[in-house]
């Protein structure tokens, strides 16, 4: 049979042709070595990734929902919401004030003290109401959502290990 005249391209990731398929061989004895591998590739190229594993349908439908964290959500935007409205509004208001009605906050009180300086002063009164409101709706609104859903993860990480 003829030599093929249009031989296929030689891969230039691929060794020459004495160590391509077969193992290195003495060209005194012709045998092969027994200490060198054949290399297909080169030896410093990472090895082909595995295949990857048939994706299972899960057994169960998770625990934790979507609509878990909406709620989650919810509840922290209203709590931040709540402590800021409180801080800032009683603030605002004390700046309005202020600004247009000075002979209200010039007036006395009693003893000779300004309505304008007592309200400064309740203003600190008015911050630690903000951060106790914050608590207390972390307290009651956020935190039982969130250590109801960090329990439904747990549940479902073991039902992922058991598989």
């Amino acid at each position: 049979m003829p030599a093929d005249p249009f031989p296929p391209p030689r891969d230039p990731h691929r060794p020459p042709p004495p160590y391509a398929d077969a193992p290195y061989t003495d060209p005194r004895a012709g045998v092969p070595y027994a200490a060198s591998p054949t290399h297909r590739t080169y030896p410093w190229m990472p090895p082909a990734p595995p295949p990857p594993r048939p994706h299972r349908a899960p057994r169960h439908a998770p625990l934790g929902h979507h609509s878990d964290l909406r709620r989650l959500r919810r509840a922290y935007r209203w709590q931040r919401r709540t402590a800021t409205l409180t801080a800032l509004g009683y603030f605002v208001l004390f700046l309005v004030l202020s600004a247009f009605a000075p002979s209200f906050m010039t007036g006395t009180v009693a003893d000779g003290v300004s309505t304008g300086l007592l309200l400064a002063v309740g203003q600190v009164p008015v911050t630690w109401l903000a951060v106790a409101l914050y608590e207390a709706t972390a307290r009651h609104r956020v935190d039982p959502l969130a250590a109801l859903i960090r329990r439904q993860a747990v549940v479902d990480a073991r039902r992922e290990a058991v598989r």
